[in-house]
């Protein structure tokens, strides 16, 4: 007998749900973006950041940088190649990364809103290896909530970083 495991578990579209997380900062869009954008200056701002190592810089603009980032997720150490693929200055970037059998995209939105700005992360991944997709199906549940919680780490971290604290 033939069992097709693609359909069993659901793996021919198997990708992560985007988990969007949003965050009031009392300053400016300008003030925000300023400390997103200062990826060597992430360690400072940033708790579960270790290291930071610039590979590229674009000559001009944000869209281009790559960087190397060392941090601490899910009581591991990783080390993950990333790099901005789209920007625009005070309202967007979207960062992309590629690691264990899955491609890793995470965007920052920006929206001003009277005093405060709104920060809105938005992360996903598309799962492009079988093995990593079966794994996904069967305990990828249990990562969701975790990575939420890193994600807020992180918004608050930034959060504190524009206003002071």
């Amino acid at each position: 007998m033939y069992y097709n495991i693609y359909k069993i578990f659901n793996l021919e579209s198997q990708d992560m749900k985007k988990i969007a997380l949003s965050i009031e900062i009392n300053g400016t869009k300008e003030d925000v973006w300023k400390i997103i954008c200062d990826i060597e200056g992430s360690v400072n701002n940033i708790k579960g950041i270790q290291k930071i190592e610039i590979l590229e810089k674009p000559e001009k603009g944000f869209t281009g940088l790559k960087w190397r980032e060392t941090r601490t997720m899910f009581g591991q150490t990783a080390t993950e190649v990333m790099w901005i693929t789209n920007s625009e200055e005070n309202n967007f970037y979207t960062t992309r990364a590629e690691s264990h059998g899955a491609v890793y995209t995470t965007r920052f939105d920006l929206n001003q809103k009277d005093d405060v700005c709104e920060l809105t992360m938005t992360f996903g991944a598309e799962l492009v290896k079988f093995f990593t997709k079966v794994m996904t199906a069967l305990t990828g549940w249990i990562f969701a909530s975790a990575t939420k919680k890193s994600l807020m780490e992180d918004l608050t971290d930034i959060k504190n970083a524009v206003e002071g604290n």
